[in-house]
Order: structure tokens, then sequence, then C-alpha cells
């Protein structure tokens, strides 16, 4: 079998460790684009919302479109188109952590506007992503395979100044 390779496994190893704003590649996950009002086991989202069910999340992308992460290997909903392949997730946390990803997004990022739970789509400086507030200090990026490295290497220049 032919083993999956992973863009960001090397930027990571390499990524210097910094408490102000962390850079982690999250692991591989099962992803699916539903296009139903439900999945197994886990209510339909308020818009711009994730509702998460133990590892199971689902995320809203517009009236009728979500993504549901699971981890990898899991079984997808009825109906599901698998997206798997083409993303990655890259996570942003720390107390910095919106003020690096604001680098390159033009989001307000600030807890009142946008509030843990909340996701969207947008454009992190030439690459379309998925953002996703997990916690106050906390974001996880789903971004295509192909723009991860760009997206890594914005977010390290983001969190350049904060290097000792």
């Amino acid at each position: 079998m032919v083993e999956r390779a992973y863009p960001l496994t090397t930027l990571a190893a390499a990524s210097a460790d910094c408490a102000q704003v962390r850079l982690a590649a999250l692991p591989p996950a099962t992803r699916s684009i539903v296009r139903t009002t439900s999945a197994p086991g886990i209510p339909v989202p308020d818009m711009c919302r994730a509702v998460v069910n133990g590892e199971h999340a689902l995320l809203w992308l517009g009236p009728d479109e979500f993504l549901w992460l699971a981890p990898e290997g899991a079984d997808q909903p009825a109906d599901a188109v698998d997206v798997s392949h083409r993303d990655t997730t890259i996570e942003v946390s720390g107390p910095y952590a919106a003020w690096v990803i604001n680098a390159f997004c033009a989001l307000d990022l600030h807890l009142s506007a946008f509030p843990v739970g909340m996701c969207t789509r947008t454009m992190f400086a030439k690459a379309q992503i998925v953002l996703w507030r997990t916690e106050n200090d906390a974001f996880r990026i789903e971004v295509a395979r192909s723009f991860a490295p760009y997206v890594w290497a914005c977010l390290e220049e983001g969190r350049r100044e904060f290097l000792a």
C-alpha cells in the first residue's frame, strides 16, 4: 500500500517553539461534505457555527452544506462526499493566535465578533480556508493540501516577531 504524504510534516518539525503563538500540523482526519440536515449523532449547527460530539464535528459552510470531521478511518455519513484527501489541518494557538491569523486574514477575530465555536470559509492571503475557533486562543485552519505549505509560511511570517 502506498503511504500517504502529509505536506506539513517537515515544516512542523522545523518550526521553532513559541509560547505566544504555536503552530501544529494536526493528524490526518476523515472529512466529508454533507448536504443534508444531519450527520450521525450530531445536531445541525447554527449558521457559521460548529457542533462537536466527542471526536466528531459538523461545521456549517452554507445553507445546505456542512463539513463533517472525524478521526482518520471513521465511517462517513450516508450521502457524504469524501474530501479527506483534499485538505489538511493547521492548529494556531496561544495568546496571539488571532493576531497572527489577522496578519493575512481580514476577519474581525475579537472574541465578541468571532466567538468560540464560530467557523467560516474565508481567504487567508491567497488561499481559501475554513477557519474555526475551537477555544478562546485556538483556531483550526482547514486548507487544501496544495496550499498548506504556503499558509504555514504565512503563519510563520506573522509570528516571527514573537520568536526570541
